[in-house]
């Protein structure tokens, strides 16, 4: 097949690590894969490799994730027979390429739970398909989009990072970060937007009984940054909050922490819990769409009421008290619940499966 993958723009977030894996897999398959972009550069863009055949539409940055020129002529120059939108501003231009070539089998992904542009939402009837990464989206687009449900495949979100065969704690890192080994490091790797709320997660942590000895680590860049920081300094909470930065491959954060936290508001299905849970980590999170699809709530995993920082209080102050038995065996049932879940070579399988299919049917 001829597979064409459209993505604005190569941030840090989850959704351009899955474009590019997908990219990377469908290509290593056999297929002639191309990974188009609205905007050069980005976060990701040093992990590009002779692998990816990579183009981007905007000659240089002109820092408007938007604005795709010759976006539709493009397409029909690649003459690719399957073109996969990935994020909000590639869906939005979906419809428009179904529309201008009735012939590919154009697919929409639903992987956000914040609310549809409208020309999002009309891209999701006019496109062939759409592919959902959890079971919670795909309600979503039946009841609150009337997309038909035989419209719609779930696919979920492939481990970008599968965990190494070796356990432990990675004691370099932590010692970099101040953390000893009876420190708990509670983990949290996103993009620091609004929408993450890192700050109400620092918040409900600092609530925590100070003789816990306990950090928590924020990876990740993003404008919520600075604000994060800013409240972290006026607090004097540096103590027990670190900023790790931005990690290409989050991994050695992983091997380092204890447990893994999330208040997003606003997710699908979140990269960074199944990684966690992939790695062994218990998590604690804010509910929202497809969440609980990320772990085993109430073992592996706890999915909390949003907002509800008593609940979150808890859970935590649970986690971190259990015994060390107790803890290995729960981390060992995460390790083996999302390496069955979210396995990559299930979930390129399923992708295949699912774009030889629409690439071979008559066109409506």
């Amino acid at each position: 097949m001829k597979i064409l993958v459209l993505q604005d723009y190569l941030r840090s977030g989850g959704t351009e690590r899955q474009s590019l894996l997908l990219t990377r897999a469908f290509a290593a398959a056999g297929h002639d894969t191309t990974l188009l972009t609205f905007r050069p550069g980005g976060v990701l863009a040093p992990t590009l490799d002779s692998a990816v055949a990579h183009r981007a539409l905007q000659p240089f940055d002109t820092g408007l994730d938007w604005f795709a020129p010759g976006l539709r002529a493009t397409v029909g120059r690649i003459q690719p027979q399957v073109v996969m939108c990935m994020g909000r501003m590639a869906n939005c231009y979906a419809g428009s390429i179904q529309a201008r070539h009735p012939y590919l089998a154009v697919i929409a992904t639903m992987r956000t739970g914040k609310p549809l542009p409208w020309l999002f939402r009309r891209s999701l009837r006019q496109v062939r398909h759409v592919v959902a990464n959890s079971h919670a989206a795909k309600a979503t687009l039946v009841a609150g989009h009337d997309i038909a449900a035989e419209k719609i495949s779930v696919i979920h979100n492939s481990l970008v990072f599968p965990p190494e065969s070796t356990l432990g704690h990675d004691e370099s890192l932590r010692a970099k970060w101040g953390a000893t080994p009876a420190t708990k490091v509670l983990l949290n790797v996103a993009m620091f937007r609004p929408e993450k709320n890192q700050r109400e997660l620092i918040e409900t942590v600092a609530e925590l009984p100070r003789p816990l000895d306990f950090q928590l680590w924020l990876a990740g860049v993003g404008p919520a940054r600075a604000d994060c920081e800013r409240l972290v300094a006026e607090r004097n909470w540096g103590g027990f909050v670190k900023f790790p930065g931005f990690h290409s491959n989050p991994t050695p954060l992983y091997s380092a922490a204890d447990l893994a936290v999330h208040a997003s508001w606003s997710e699908s299905l979140s990269n960074f819990l199944i990684e966690a849970q992939a790695h062994g980590l218990p998590t604690v999170a804010y509910a929202a769409q497809g969440l609980d699809e990320c772990c085993v709530p109430g073992d592996t995993g706890f999915v909390l009421p949003r907002g509800d920082r008593a609940a979150f209080l808890a859970a935590l102050t649970r986690l971190l008290g259990e015994p060390a038995e107790e803890h290995a065996r729960r981390a060992a049932r995460a390790r083996a619940f999302a390496r069955a879940t979210f396995d990559p070579p299930r979930q390129i399988s399923a992708y295949l499966e699912l774009l030889q299919k629409l690439a071979s049917a008559p066109v409506p």
